[in-house]
């Protein structure tokens, strides 16, 4: 009931309301625990979608300088966060999460990474200044309450030749057709989020250069993201074993009936190429 007011009214914080309401076992994850939407060498098969998972979180630590000390912003259930220390080996790992809940919930999978949990806002990072020699931010920008507040807060925290190493949903034209405006205003709303979000990929670019960052790379990678993510989802919903992956118990029918409608309207925008999924590298320059 407090997610559906938030999507008349947004609160202050509209993506910690919606994670509340999804948990941690929301019924439409890829794997267990993983919020995001994997990395894909398939066409979106059930027995890579944990792998798909992970590969994504490995592939944006593996930017990261080994051995310093690393910032986790927006880290969802703490799942990633083993596999961030495994790949980066931080001498010291912190999970900022504005969700507080969130680091609740994953506490256990914090305590294996030897990860501190910090409460916090991404543009507004309770981190002192340049003491971080990593940054990464796993799908979560777009949650953010202003990217170019947040790109500023990885410059400022960030060492000299620290590294941002981050995943981002571009938005690469506006809508025009009255079923793009309803689907993208849907899922606007639903997901809490501003429409200060809605960036292309070059203006994404540039929000971080503008911020200081430098040699920033901008790799688009949506068919190998969003596309196998809807095709494996549409599968378990056409197949009516929408349960926490794939399982057999199916979720109750308000919910796959939602879940059929929402799917349908981000099919539309990735199809219709309005959306696209971002691997963002940044460096804090050195001179």
């Amino acid at each position: 009931m407090r997610h559906a007011a938030e999507v008349v009214k947004q609160g202050w914080n509209p993506a910690a309301r919606v994670y509340e309401s999804i948990g941690s076992d929301f019924f439409l994850a890829l794997a267990p625990g993983w919020l995001n939407l994997g990395l894909w060498d398939g066409p979106g098969s059930e027995d890579e979608a944990e792998e798909a998972c992970k590969r994504l979180v490995s592939t944006l630590a593996s930017a990261l300088p080994r051995g310093g000390v690393v910032l986790d912003v927006g880290n969802g259930l703490g799942t990633q966060d083993p596999l961030v220390a495994e790949v980066a080996c931080p001498r010291r790992l912190v999970a900022v999460n504005i969700t507080e809940w969130q680091l609740t919930a994953g506490r256990g999978r914090l305590r294996e990474a030897a990860a501190a949990p910090v409460a916090g806002d991404a543009a507004r990072l309770p981190i002192a200044d340049g003491t971080a020699d990593g940054i990464i931010s796993v799908e979560a920008a777009f949650h953010f309450r202003s990217r170019k507040a947040f790109f500023g807060e990885c410059y400022r925290v960030l060492r000299p030749g620290g590294v941002l190493s981050i995943s981002d949903i571009s938005v690469q034209r506006w809508p025009v057709t009255p079923a793009e405006v309803v689907s993208a205003l849907t899922q606007l709303r639903l997901f809490g989020l501003r429409r200060s979000m809605a960036m292309t990929a070059g203006q994404i670019a540039a929000a971080a250069a503008a911020a200081g960052l430098a040699d920033v790379e901008v790799t688009p990678c949506g068919e190998r993201v969003i596309g196998p993510a809807l095709r494996l989802t549409s599968a378990r919903l056409a197949g009516a074993t929408a349960a926490p992956f794939g399982g057999a118990t199916a979720a109750p029918p308000g919910q796959q009936a939602a879940a059929r409608l929402l799917l349908r309207q981000v099919d539309l925008l990735w199809r219709r190429r309005i959306v696209d999924y971002l691997l963002i590298r940044a460096t804090r320059p050195s001179g």
